[in-house]
């Protein structure tokens, strides 16, 4: 059974960093395409970032530039590094894959970027 587990949400100031992970079990992550979404109450869930099963790295929106997304194969595990946060940043950010063409969400992982 595919399970994906995001973690390392949390508070942080604007201008600070915070690093996201989703893991994943059931499967081998680094042979597949990983994208990480965010969302805010009301609004729709927004692509933020994604990684193909070869590791070109895309950036939409106001990631560019501030967020990396990353494997750690070891861990398996994707990686999201967001810098230099500000407040528009806040939401749940949630990693998404797409396994022999079901879809998987994790549960998702707050951030806050709050003064």
């Amino acid at each position: 059974q595919v399970q994906l587990v995001e973690s390392g949400g949390g508070l942080v100031q604007p201008g600070g960093s915070l690093r996201l992970s989703c893991a994943a079990s059931g499967i081998v992550f680094n042979s597949y395409a990983v994208r990480w979404y965010r969302q805010v109450p009301g609004h729709e869930r927004e692509l933020v970032a994604g990684i193909t099963s070869g590791n070109i790295t895309n950036y939409f929106g106001s990631a560019k530039g501030r967020f990396t997304i990353s494997r750690d194969n070891a861990q398996n595990t994707v990686n999201l590094q967001l810098n230099n946060l500000k407040h528009e940043d806040t939401a749940v950010y949630y990693c998404h894959a797409l396994v022999r063409m079901v879809s998987y969400w994790g549960q998702g992982t707050q951030v806050t970027v709050s003064s």
